[in-house]
């Protein structure tokens, strides 16, 4: 195995486990706890799964540390292709992301702080419950904003992509589209939450570019095309 390829696998690997740590809180806890315009039912099954909802909180927080290390892996991959790309999609996949996973993780503790009451008991049963799913919908706003730049670093990496001679170029230009259909995706939850659902199903095709691209690097690697030596090749006869 060449070390481009090895580089490669070992970015993919870390791709997959910190999205799958990531899915636990990001979409199981919500669907399994979480209860649409029922502030009681979400509290109430806070405090009945706790363990559940401290597990998601763990794995936000370790999805987030995880995903500080994917763009640097990419960066070690595709650095020699352009720099400053590789330079821009760090800043984009790490330092802007990974700050908000941890916010994101505080208005967790808050939820389930209120859910369960003790000291916080000086508010009433119907106040505490509302408070819990405030939280509960500030951490999916920090989730909205957070997808714009889920969605920027998408171009400078598939641009890399795209530009080196080592990788698919088809993955390139998913993930570029990918970059719109997240950024679509965000400000259509923040400016029109209504059509949030709707936008998603639409997007959710095109996003699948990254879960394409992760699965490529783990499986079949990186593997530089062979250039063609002039000064080898035969001479036409003369």
């Amino acid at each position: 195995m060449t070390s481009l390829s090895k580089n490669a696998r070992i970015a993919g690997l870390l791709y997959i486990l910190a999205s799958a740590v990531g899915v636990v809180r990001l979409m199981y806890i919500p669907n399994a706890l979480f209860v649409h315009g029922n502030a009681t039912a979400t509290a109430s099954n806070i405090l009945a799964h706790a363990s559940l909802f401290r597990l998601g909180i763990v794995s936000g927080l370790v999805a987030a540390a995880l995903w500080l290390f994917v763009p640097l892996a990419l960066y070690r991959l595709l650095k020699g292709v352009n720099q400053t790309l590789a330079v821009l999609m760090v800043i984009l996949g790490s330092l802007m992301q990974v700050p908000l996973f941890f916010v994101a993780a505080v208005t967790d503790g808050a939820a389930q702080l209120f859910a369960r009451g003790g000291y916080l008991s000086v508010f009433d049963k119907p106040q505490r419950d509302a408070l819990a799913r405030l939280f509960l919908d500030l951490h999916h706003q920090l989730d909205l904003a957070n997808l714009m730049f889920a969605g920027l670093w998408l171009f400078p990496f598939g641009l890399l992509v795209y530009k080196s001679r080592f990788l698919p170029r088809f993955l390139g230009v998913w993930l570029m589209i990918a970059c719109f259909a997240w950024l679509a995706f965000s400000f259509t939850g923040l400016l029109f939450p209504a059509y949030e659902d709707k936008v998603w199903s639409i997007t959710q095709p095109i996003v699948l570019g990254e879960v394409a691209t992760m699965l490529w690097l783990v499986i079949r690697g990186a593997k530089p095309k062979p250039v063609l030596n002039a000064a080898a090749s035969p001479s036409p006869a003369g």
